[in-house]
C-alpha cells in the first residue's frame, strides 16, 4: 500500500491539476518514446528486413500497427465504461504494450527469417490492441483531470519529449551505428525502449482521477450497449452531425499518415537515397519536438484550424514533391525529399495533436469515451480502404499515390469548415 499518495482533499483545484498535468505529461511522453523507436515505418521493417525476412511480412507492419489499435475500441467500450477507475485501464494497455515490446526485441535477438517477420507481426498486433486501451482511457482521464484550454497543451508537450528521446536516439544510430556494426544492437535498442511503457504505467498511476462507481450512469449505460457495440458507430454516423462531421473530416485528413512510405520510394525511384534508419527517426522525432508544442498551444485556441493548417501544409508539400521528381536536378532533389519528409512528419504531428484536443473538447463523460471508441474503430475500417486504395493507384506509378493523397487532404480542408468550434480560444 502507497502512503506518500497525495489526498486530493488536502490539494487545491489548481494544485491537483498541476499534479495530475505533470503526471499526464510524462506518462504520454514515455509512451510516445516508445512510438518513435518500436515504429512501424522506420525501425521495425530494418528490423526484420535485415534478420531476412519476406517483404510481404514487412508490407503488414503499419496497416496492423495503424488499424490494430483502432479497430477493436468500440468492442472494448463496455468493458472500460463499466471501470471505477479508467486510469487502470490505461495502466493495463501500457505494461501490455511493455511486454509486447520487449517480446518483439527478444525475438530479433533470437529469431531469423520467416520465424522473425511472424512473430514480430504477432507482437505488433498484441501491442496495437493494447495501445487501443490506452487510447480510448486517455482522453476520458484528461477529459475528467484537465480544463479545456490547457488540454492541447498538455498533448503537444507529450508529443514533444517522445519527440526529443527519438531525435537523440536517431542521432546515435546515425553517427554510431553502420553496416558493420552487430545485429544485437539494435534489437537491444527496441528492448530499452519497451521498458519506456513500464516506466510511464508506474507514473500514471499516481494521476488523482475522480472515480465513478460501478452502479453509476455509465455503468447503468455500457450494459445494453454490450451486445449492440458494433453498432453504435453507425448510429452515431446517422444521428449526430457532430461526430459524423469529425470522422469525415479526419478521414480526409489521412494524407500524411499514409504517405510517408511512398516519399521515401519516390525519392529511391528518383536516384536519391534518403540516408540511413537514424535519418527516419531524426525526421519524425524532430517534427515532434518543434511541431508538438506549438500545434499544442494553437490547438487550445482553435483545434480545427489546426488540423486544416497541417493537412494543407502536408497536400502542398506533396505536389512539391512530386514536381521536383519529374522536373527538378538531382542536386534539388537531394535537399527536396528529406525536408520533405521532415515537413510532411511536421504536418501529421499539427494533426495528430489537434485531432486528439478536438475530440476531448467536443464531449464530456462516457460521451466522450464513445466518440472515442467508435471514431477510431471506424477510422480503422477506413484506414484499411483508404490504404489499399492508395496502394492500388501506386501500381501505376509512385507519384499518382502521392497526388491521390494530396487531393484527398485539400478536399480535408475544405470539409473542415463543417466541423463546430469546440476549443476554448474562440
Amino acid at each position: 500500500m502507497r502512503t506518500d499518495r497525495p489526498n486530493p482533499a488536502d490539494m487545491s483545484e489548481e494544485d491537483l491539476e498541476e499534479h495530475n498535468a505533470k503526471r499526464f505529461i510524462w506518462s504520454n511522453g514515455l509512451q510516445n518514446v516508445g512510438d518513435q523507436i518500436v515504429a512501424a515505418k522506420t525501425v521495425l521493417p530494418w528490423l526484420i528486413h535485415a534478420g531476412g525476412a519476406p517483404g510481404f511480412l514487412i508490407a503488414l507492419l503499419v496497416p496492423i500497427r495503424e488499424s490494430g489499435s483502432m479497430l477493436p475500441q468500440a468492442a472494448i467500450t463496455p468493458w472500460v465504461l463499466r471501470q471505477a477507475s479508467r486510469s487502470r485501464v490505461w495502466i493495463i494497455g501500457s505494461i501490455g504494450q511493455f511486454l509486447a515490446a520487449l517480446g518483439i526485441g527478444l525475438a530479433a535477438l533470437f529469431l531469423r527469417g520467416w520465424a522473425l517477420g511472424i512473430a514480430v507481426v504477432v507482437l505488433l498486433g498484441i501491442l496495437a490492441l493494447f495501445r487501443a486501451f490506452c487510447s480510448i482511457s486517455s482522453k476520458d482521464v484528461q477529459g475528467k483531470t484537465i480544463t479545456k484550454g490547457r488540454r492541447g497543451l498538455i498533448n503537444g508537450r507529450a508529443t514533444a519529449i517522445g519527440g526529443a528521446i527519438g531525435l537523440v536516439t536517431g542521432l546515435a544510430i546515425t553517427f554510431f551505428l553502420d553496416e558493420s556494426s552487430p545485429s544485437w544492437v539494435l534489437a537491444a535498442t527496441v528492448i530499452a525502449s519497451s521498458f519506456s511503457w513500464l516506466i510511464a504505467s508506474f507514473i500514471f498511476a499516481g494521476i488523482l482521477e475522480p472515480v465513478v462507481k460501478e452502479s453509476g450512469e455509465g455503468a447503468r449505460e455500457a450494459t445494453p450497449g454490450r451486445h449492440r457495440w458494433w453498432a453504435s458507430g453507425v448510429e452515431l454516423m446517422i444521428h449526430d452531425k457532430n461526430f459524423r462531421n469529425f470522422v469525415i473530416v479526419r478521414s480526409l485528413m489521412l494524407v500524411t499518415a499514409l504517405s510517408t512510405a511512398f516519399i521515401v520510394t519516390l525519392a529511391a525511384e528518383s536516384g536519391q537515397s534518403i540516408g540511413a534508419l537514424g535519418f527516419f527517426i531524426i525526421a519524425s522525432g524532430l517534427a515532434s519536438v518543434v511541431g508538438g508544442r506549438i500545434s499544442g498551444v494553437w490547438s487550445d485556441r482553435s483545434s480545427r484550424d489546426v488540423m486544416a493548417g497541417g493537412a494543407l501544409l502536408g497536400s502542398l508539400v506533396l505536389f512539391a514533391l512530386v514536381a521536383s521528381a519529374r522536373w527538378a536536378p538531382d542536386a534539388v532533389n537531394v535537399i527536396a525529399f528529406p525536408a520533405g519528409f521532415f515537413l510532411v512528419n511536421l504536418a501529421h504531428t499539427a494533426i495528430r495533436v489537434a485531432r486528439k484536443t478536438y475530440v476531448v473538447d467536443m464531449a464530456e463523460g462516457d460521451q466522450r469515451t464513445r466518440y472515442v471508441a467508435d471514431a477510431n474503430t471506424i477510422m480503422g475500417v477506413i484506414l484499411l480502404a483508404v490504404g489499399a486504395i492508395s496502394g492500388g493507384i501506386a501500381s501505376l506509378g509512385t507519384q499518382w499515390a502521392l497526388l491521390f493523397l494530396a487531393t484527398v487532404g485539400l478536399i480535408g480542408v475544405v470539409f473542415s469548415r463543417t466541423l463546430q468550434e469546440v476549443s476554448a480560444g474562440k
